[in-house]
């Protein structure tokens, strides 16, 4: 159970838990920095999603060109990684 555990974590649950810590001191400190709070991302996310709906999904059109645009390059460089990892 301790192996899956790990696998599943990545690492012992001790550092993983140590890690978690370290990061989220850093994560506390950059956003009181900029005067962040959790309930202002959280309102943000909203406020973008409602502006997203009210605005009929135009956005979406561009979202799409973009999502096209860089399919073109990241598609095949997926497909020329993942052939040189199966020949190893």
């Amino acid at each position: 159970m301790a192996e899956g555990l790990n696998r599943f974590l990545g690492d012992s649950p001790l550092r993983v838990i140590v890690k978690l810590v370290v990061v989220s001191v850093i994560v506390g400190f950059v956003m009181t920095f900029f005067g962040w709070t959790p309930y202002e991302i959280f309102d943000g996310v909203r406020y973008f999603l409602l502006d997203l709906w009210h605005s009929g999904f135009d956005a979406l059109g561009a979202v799409g060109d973009y999502l096209v645009i860089g399919a073109v390059v990241v598609i095949p460089v997926f497909l020329l990684i993942r052939l040189v990892n199966f020949r190893r």
